[in-house]
C-alpha cells in the first residue's frame, strides 16, 4: 500500500488504478472514501472484502457531472432537481430509482441506488479522470470509526488496498446526510453534514423515522456503527457514581464542568460551534482510542441542527458496549 499526497499527477495514478478495477482511498469534504469502479462488480466486490462490510449494506456512488447521474439513475423528480440544484457538489446524499447499468452488489438487490457528488476538489478531480460513478463507502473496517485523515485509514485498512490519496483533514467529519425521494414524499434515512432543517427550507417536510432497518436501502441504518475499540458511553445524570477509579477520557461540547479527574479532556468546540464540533468528533474518538483508558465518555448535544448527526454517530457506537 502506497500514501502519496494528492497532487495532479497522483490522482492520475489512482485514476488508473479505478480503470483496471483496484481500490483506492481518497479524500472528501465528509469523510475518506475507498473507491471502487461503481460499474464493475468484481471490483466493487472488493470493498466488500476489504472492510469486511456485509453485502446487503448498500453503497453510495460518487459523481462529478449530471450526465454520469443521467446515466446510473432517473432524476425526473421536481424534488431531486430542487435538492441537487441546491446542495450539490456536498454532503447529501439521494436515494432514488436505479437504472439498469447498476450493479446489483452496489445497490444490494434495491430498485434505488444512493448517489452523491461530493465537494472536494480530489474526489471530484478522480472521478472526473476513471470516467465512471465511484462506489465508496468510508475507508476504515465495518463499524469501526470512520477516517478523516489518511493516517486513520492506514491505521484500519493498511495493506488492504493499492493507494491512500492523501488530500488533508476532511473539512466536515461526518459522513453524509442520506434522503429518500419516492415522488412527492421524502425521507431521511441517516442524518449527516447538512441539517436536516436547511433540506426542509428547499422541499418541505422530511420524514424522520429513527427506526433502523434489517435490511437497509442505504449505508447508515444498521444498530451498530462508528465503534471505538475502548469501551464507549453517552454521560447521563448518574455515569459518575459509577467510574471509582477508573482511567477515563471525556469528549465534552464547549467546555469541562465535571467534578471528576479525567486523564484526557477533548473540547468538540470552545464557540459551541456544531459545525466544529462535527468536523473534530471522528478526529478526538480516533485520538482517545489509542489511549490508556478504560473509558470514553461523550457529553451529550442537542439533537438539533447538526447535533442530530452527532449523536446518531455517538449512540450507534455505544450500542456495541450495551449503551442506548
Amino acid at each position: 500500500m502506497k500514501t502519496l499526497e494528492a497532487t495532479s499527477e497522483n490522482i492520475l495514478y489512482a485514476a488508473e488504478l479505478i480503470k483496471v478495477g483496484e481500490l483506492v482511498a481518497f479524500p472528501t469534504e465528509t469523510v475518506y472514501g475507498l473507491g471502487a469502479d461503481g460499474l464493475n462488480p468484481i471490483a466493487v466486490a472488493k470493498i466488500f472484502e476489504a472492510k469486511n462490510r456485509p453485502s446487503f449494506n448498500p453503497l453510495i456512488l460518487h459523481v462529478s457531472t449530471f450526465e454520469q447521474l443521467e446515466n446510473i439513475c432517473f432524476v425526473d423528480n421536481e424534488n431531486i432537481q430542487k435538492l441537487i440544484a441546491e446542495f450539490w457538489p456536498g454532503p447529501l446524499t439521494l436515494v432514488i430509482p436505479k437504472k439498469d447499468i447498476v450493479p446489483e452488489i452496489v445497490t444490494a438487490g434495491n430498485e434505488t441506488v444512493a448517489v452523491r457528488m461530493p465537494n472536494h476538489p480530489v474526489a471530484l478531480a478522480l472521478i472526473n479522470k476513471a470516467r465512471t460513478p465511484i462506489a465508496a463507502p468510508s475507508a476504515n473496517k465495518f463499524g469501526m470509526l470512520s477516517p478523516t485523515s489518511a493516517s486513520h485509514v492506514e491505521k484500519q485498512l493498511k495493506d488492504r488496498i493499492n493507494l491512500i490519496l492523501d488530500g488533508g483533514e476532511s473539512n466536515v467529519g461526518l459522513e453524509s446526510t442520506i434522503i429518500e425521494v419516492k415522488e412527492d414524499q421524502i425521507n431521511l434515512l441517516r442524518p449527516g453534514g447538512l441539517a436536516v432543517e436547511e433540506i426542509e427550507e428547499i422541499v418541505g417536510k422530511v420524514n424522520q423515522f429513527n427506526i433502523p432497518k434489517v435490511i437497509p436501502n442505504s449505508p447508515g441504518q444498521l444498530p451498530f456503527h462508528y465503534s471505538t475499540q475502548i469501551p464507549l458511553k453517552i454521560i447521563s445524570k448518574n455515569t459518575f457514581e459509577e467510574l471509582k477509579e477508573e482511567k477515563v477520557g471525556i469528549i465534552v461540547f464547549k467546555e469541562n464542568d465535571y467534578d471528576f479527574d479525567f486523564s484526557e479532556i477533548k473540547v468538540l468546540s470552545h464557540k459551541g460551534d456544531l459545525r466544529e464540533a462535527s468536523a473534530n468528533l471522528f478526529k478526538y474518538l480516533h485520538e482517545l482510542d489509542v489511549m490508556d483508558l478504560d473509558l470514553i465518555l461523550v457529553e451529550p448535544v442537542s439533537k438539533i441542527g447538526l447535533g442530530k448527526a452527532i449523536m446518531d454517530r455517538l449512540e450507534k457506537a455505544s450500542n456495541k458496549f450495551g449503551e442506548s
